[in-house]
């Protein structure tokens, strides 16, 4: 503030800044968003002559201050506009850049406790009754949403209408295993916590399997299941460099999840976040935009590339990305950071896969079976083998 007690001369500038651009921003606002590390401070400028001094804006706090009126509304946290400024590639501080991806991934299964495992009791028991405890309090993970449910009823329905057997024979004769098995939403919900408390350490053939299955269409055989299932008994020698002696995941680190990722979002170089938030956000555009087409092309009774697409997406890894973008309508900056940090750890862990085992089929990502288009360019990056 200026001895007359008006807005000092920068924060004037920068308040006219905005309101150019169609924003009121208050001298107050200015405040809260340099406490929260958002707007670099003024600096003093000499007058000379015992004239005093003036203040001076920072050159980038003229369009960070557009962005932050733009993307400001009540109610929302100085952490999601960090994060939101981040992904937009404006000049956040890398202090504060950090700080918003740790709060996201420290809200993440909130509720779990820190307390670690009692006297006697393993990481595993331990993980297990506190996934016990999440299931008893009464919540469970939706294994197929609404939408996609409809999507696939719609398509079914579609098939049946016009005398087409779908799913086709061939696709249960590809699988392999007689009484396959898979899980309630109970058992889903305690599996998951199991894998945020363990990582690596709870994630199994059979796990990714039984998972693969749970999201399938209603009926469906799964090749992709049933790869998973087999992958020991089929690739022993590739087998014992992915997995433990007693089921574990060795490319995926053991240990709290949330640790691993808090890991991550101090220590990866900052254009990693902003291609892993980059990433996340088209592979979200890319879901809700599939479910929109398909449900055009339902709705003009017509399928096409959309239902093509759709089914080829189900049964593998594009099938559970895609179930879980649409089961997640309240997508919050702090969901798409968890989901970033999370795409980083999962680049790190294809990248330790890609020098364990050499000769990895990695044009099979290519797929838009195996792999949402978004995220190829994003996981391919770094495999050193995948010509």
């Amino acid at each position: 503030m200026s001895s007359t007690g008006d807005p000092v001369s920068a924060d004037q500038q920068l308040i006219d800044h905005a309101q150019r651009h169609g924003y009121v921003v208050s001298v107050k606002q200015l405040a809260l968003w340099r406490r929260a590390g958002l707007l670099p401070r003024n600096t003093s400028r000499s007058l000379g002559r015992g004239r005093g001094s003036a203040s001076v804006a920072d050159g980038e706090a003229f369009g960070l201050v557009v962005a932050l009126a733009r993307l400001a509304r009540r109610g929302v946290r100085p952490f999601h506009l960090a994060l939101a400024l981040f992904g937009e590639g404006h000049p956040v501080p890398e202090e504060t850049v950090r700080g918003a991806f740790g709060k996201a991934v420290q809200a993440l299964g909130a509720g779990l406790g820190k307390e670690g495992p009692e006297a006697g009791e393993d990481e595993e028991e331990w993980a297990e009754r506190i996934a016990d405890e999440v299931v008893a309090s009464g919540q469970r993970v939706r294994l197929v949403p609404a939408r996609a449910r409809r999507i696939d009823e719609g398509i079914a329905r579609y098939m049946r209408e016009r005398g087409v057997v779908w799913p086709p024979v061939e696709l249960e004769d590809l699988d392999q295993n007689p009484e396959p098995s898979s899980m309630s939403g109970g058992e889903a919900t305690a599996a998951a916590v199991t894998a945020v408390l363990r990582g690596g350490a709870a994630i199994t053939p059979q796990g990714i399997g039984d998972v693969l299955r749970s999201m399938q269409p209603a009926g469906w055989g799964n090749p992709g299941a049933s790869l998973a299932e087999y992958t020991v008994e089929d690739v022993p020698d590739a087998a014992q460099e992915v997995f433990l002696a007693d089921g574990g995941m060795s490319t995926v680190p053991e240990g709290d999840a949330r640790d691993i990722l808090l890991g991550l979002a101090e220590t990866a170089p900052l254009g990693d976040l902003r291609d892993a938030w980059a990433a996340s956000g088209a592979t979200r555009e890319w879901a809700l935009n599939l479910c929109s087409r398909i449900e055009a092309e339902l709705e003009a009774g017509e399928l096409g590339d959309a239902a093509f697409e759709w089914l080829m997406s189900r049964t593998l890894v594009s099938g559970m990305v895609l179930i879980a973008e649409v089961g997640d309508r309240y997508w919050s900056p702090a969901d798409r950071a968890v989901n970033a940090v999370t795409l980083l750890l999962m680049r790190q862990s294809f990248r330790d896969l890609d020098e364990k085992v050499p000769g990895c089929q990695w044009d099979l990502l290519e797929s838009p079976a195996v792999m949402p288009p978004p995220l190829l360019p994003f996981f391919q990056s770094g495999l050193t083998h995948s010509e």
